[in-house]
Parts: C-alpha cells; sequence; structure tokens
C-alpha cells in the first residue's frame, strides 16, 4: 500500500464498508505467518489468516493494507473500538507517568479509583471490593480462591457447555471441549460438572443428583455460571433459570458467581448480562471488554465476603497502571454512550439476522442481545465455511460452540456498518450454499494450517 493510499484514523474508522486490495492473505500477511509457523506455540489456535496492523473503531487494517469490517473486536475485547481517542489519550497520558508499580506491596492510587468505580457499577446492593488481574482466567481463580477459603467448603458446580479459562482451576471448570482437558489430567479435585445450562433440568439435577448422589450442599463452596454462554455457542438461559440458581445457592448457603468476562461491559446492552434476569450474584468477574484491549480482569465481591488476609493472594502485574487508566475511561464511553448503541445499533443487526434466517436455509437460529449475537449454520463444516467466506469478503466473525458464529463488534458499531456486515454475511451463506462447504475449508487449510480450529 502506497502513502497515497493509506488512511488516517479518523478516514478508516468513518467507513462503513471493507475494502480489500490484495489476494486474502495478501503478501506480507502470508510472510508474518511463515514466521509465527517457526516460532510460536503451536497451541494457539488461529481461526483464519488475519494479520491485522492497526485499527479505529470498527473497522481494522491488515499488513497489507486491506481494510475489515470487524465483527468479532478480538474475541469481545475492544469494547470501545479499535484505538478510541480517549482510552489512547488515557493510557499516553498514564504512560508518561508511571508505567508499572506493583500494587501487592505498595498503594497505587489508579488501583483504588478503579476498584471504587468497579463498586459503584458492580450489580449487587452494599459494598463490594475488587482483586484486579491480567486476565478473565485469573479472576476466575481469584475467584476459587476466595471462595473456599471464605466458605471453609471444598467443592465447586460449574456447568457443562460452559468455558472459564484454560490455566489449571480454571479449565477444571471448563467444559465446553474436551479438548482443553486431553494430555492435562488429573485435572483439579472438586469440580462437579452439571448437564442442562440455562435449563430447569439443572435445579432438579443440583436437588436429586448432586446434593443427594455425589455432594453434600454444605460442601459446596460455589457454584460458577456464565450469565451468556460464551465459548459453548452464545446461547441465553431462559429467563426464570438464573433467578432459580440464585435461590438454590441462597437456600445453601453456597456462593453465586458469575462469570461476566465475556457478557460483561455492555455488551447485551446492560452492563452487566445479569441484570437482565434482576440476579445478584455474591461475586462477578470480568475481563475481556473491561479495558478496551488491554490485559486486565477483576474479581469483585460482596465486601462482607472479602475478607481473607493479608498475602492470602497477589499478582506482580494485575491492576496494572497503565490498564487502569483504560479502565476507567473504558467504563465512562460505556455508561455515557455505548450502553445505549449497543441495545439500538444491536436491535437492528438482531431484527436483520432473525430476517435473513427466513430466506437463508443454513441458518437454524438467530438470537442475542445488544452486540452479542449467536448465528447457528446447519453444521460444524458450514459454519467454518461460513467463517471462511465472509473473512474473504471483508468481514471478521468468529465461530463458538459447536456450529454458531459469533458476532461481537465493538460497541461503537454503527447502523451503517451493522447493515454492510449482515449483507455480506448473506452474501458468504450464499456462496457456501452455491459451491458446498468443503471448498472453504479446502482453502481455509491452506491458509492456517491443516487444522482449521472451532474458535477460542
Amino acid at each position: 500500500m502506497t502513502d497515497a493510499l493509506a488512511l488516517s484514523h479518523d478516514e478508516l474508522a468513518a467507513l462503513d464498508e471493507p475494502r480489500l486490495r490484495t489476494a486474502i492473505p495478501g503478501p506480507k500477511a502470508k510472510a508474518v505467518i511463515r514466521q509465527d509457523d517457526r516460532v510460536t506455540s503451536p497451541s494457539l489456535p488461529r481461526a483464519y489468516a488475519f494479520v491485522p496492523d492497526r485499527g479505529a473503531g470498527s473497522m481494522i487494517e491488515d499488513v497489507d493494507g486491506n481494510d475489515f469490517l470487524d465483527f468479532n473486536a478480538g474475541i469481545a475485547v475492544c469494547s470501545t473500538g479499535h484505538a478510541h481517542p480517549a482510552v489512547v489519550e488515557a493510557i499516553r497520558e498514564q504512560a508518561g507517568r508511571l508505567l508499572h508499580f506493583s500494587a501487592s506491596d505498595f498503594f497505587l492510587p489508579i488501583y483504588a479509583d478503579l476498584c471504587e468505580r468497579l463498586d459503584e457499577i458492580a450489580p449487587m446492593t452494599g459494598p463490594t471490593r475488587s482483586f484486579l488481574t491480567n486476565s478473565g482466567t485469573e479472576a476466575v481463580e481469584a475467584a476459587m480462591k476466595l471462595a473456599r477459603h471464605r466458605t471453609g467448603r471444598q467443592y465447586f458446580v460449574s456447568f457443562v457447555g460452559s468455558f472459564h479459562g484454560r490455566s489449571y482451576g480454571s479449565v477444571s471448570l471448563t467444559a465446553s471441549k474436551a479438548k482443553y482437558h486431553q494430555g492435562f489430567g488429573p485435572l483439579l479435585p472438586g469440580v462437579v460438572h452439571v448437564p442442562h445450562w440455562g435449563e430447569p433440568e439443572s435445579i432438579d439435577y443440583l436437588e436429586q443428583v448432586v446434593f443427594k448422589r455425589l455432594v453434600p450442599a454444605e460442601e459446596v463452596a460455589a457454584i460458577f455460571v456464565e450469565a451468556v454462554l460464551g465459548e459453548g455457542g452464545y446461547v441465553f438461559p431462559e429467563p426464570g433459570w438464573l433467578p432459580a440458581l440464585r435461590d438454590l445457592c441462597t437456600r445453601h448457603g453456597i456462593l453465586f458467581v458469575a462469570d461476566e468476562i465475556q457478557s460483561g461491559m455492555g455488551r447485551t446492552g446492560k452492563m452487566w448480562a445479569v441484570e437482565r434476569y434482576g440476579v445478584e450474584p455474591d461475586i462477578v468477574l470480568a475481563g475481556k471488554g473491561l479495558a478496551s484491549g488491554m490485559p486486565l480482569g477483576a474479581m469483585m465481591a460482596r465486601g462482607k465476603l472479602m475478607t481473607w488476609p493479608m498475602g492470602a493472594h497477589g499478582s506482580t502485574f494485575g491492576g496494572n497502571p497503565v490498564s487502569c487508566a483504560a479502565a476507567l475511561a473504558t467504563i465512562d464511553l460505556i455508561e455515557k454512550e455505548l450502553l445505549a448503541n449497543a441495545t439500538d445499533v444491536g436491535g437492528g443487526l438482531l431484527r436483520d439476522l432473525i430476517a435473513l434466517r427466513e430466506r437463508q436455509p443454513l441458518i437454524t437460529r438467530a438470537a442475542g442481545a445488544g452486540l452479542m449475537i449467536g448465528i447457528d449454520l446447519a453444521s460444524p463444516i458450514v459454519a467454518d465455511a461460513v467463517e471462511l467466506a465472509a473473512f474473504h469478503s471483508g468481514l471478521l466473525t468468529l465461530r463458538c460452540g459447536d456450529s454458531t458464529i459469533r458476532m461481537s463488534p465493538p460497541l461503537v458499531l454503527r447502523a451503517g456498518q451493522a447493515e454492510v456486515g449482515v449483507r455480506i454475511f448473506d452474501e458468504a451463506c450464499r456462496m457456501v450454499a452455491e459451491r458446498g462447504p468443503e471448498a472453504f475449508v479446502r482453502a481455509g487449510e491452506h491458509e492456517a494450517g491443516p487444522d482449521v480450529p472451532e474458535g477460542a
């Protein structure tokens, strides 16, 4: 790409349509992929051969100068869009003052500032306290430790289909794919998995099977639950399920831990997805969109629960001041404008996708809230093919579940961009229907290696 063709940040952000100038992937992208293949861990799952270089708003440009419409936001991470000026300025100002000083051993003003803001937006009444981490999986690990310490109980419950992370404790809770456990056992003892996520049958299963046959309720420390299944397929629970689960936890003195790492921070049009169901958790976990792309997670707990002693848990980098600055700017943007935008633009996007389902036989379901929308395809290979076809047309989506395409664009997505995204997705489905999914998956094998991954 020549300088004459380069767009400024504002010009890139203003685009509604992708602009593809080379074959996909282009020559520079192929060079990066070859380098990556030599030196990085082969454990990293790559959906397709996208090599990003810079972004603005809901548009992102690859190393060859191709401009893509981003409907995955780096797995629902870039909540305020790519390089939002307010977030960039907050990062720049904080980086010029202090890059790091460990909050585990010293008092960082901005750490306390962020914890105070989290207390204000936490989805539970009464005071809360927060522990800041580098990622969502670390927030899960912190909650596991706090729950065992606070209750004196040993067991955890999580649900089949759920994803809570891939570090040792969190992957023991995860039950979305067997491959996440393969080769790493034995995993953390004391974890019980329950079927029927989001359905009334799971409450009966807990009472009649888990508590009656497996472990007594009085030895269960916490139930970990995604308010919306993320990696498991972008599935929303039945309306009364989370309240029923909350009641069960209250009856048995079990801590209710809401994993909002993917569904929180305005993703569903509410700051937290549990707010859609009138449920107050005991502990809520945040990550991904919390700091617009800077590494940060948080475990927020009712103040009366956060009673572990000094030194019981800590983190060298958790609550890094630059990440905290990005989070404070992110929260302000979400509260002031992006919650409303996610509701308005997301509502239109979902309506258009539901209408598309009526005329597109490859689509079996389109459902969601805000800008957290799942589209089920006819089979896993069809989902892979549609994802790849959309990519080659300039739309970035991401597979999840068994055969679901997730749409989790930045919360700054404009209505015009949403309309373009639906049009490209429609065209991708039509191409796959006409040419057959095998043609696209074979092309994907040449781009990204022999194993086309199922998402992350």
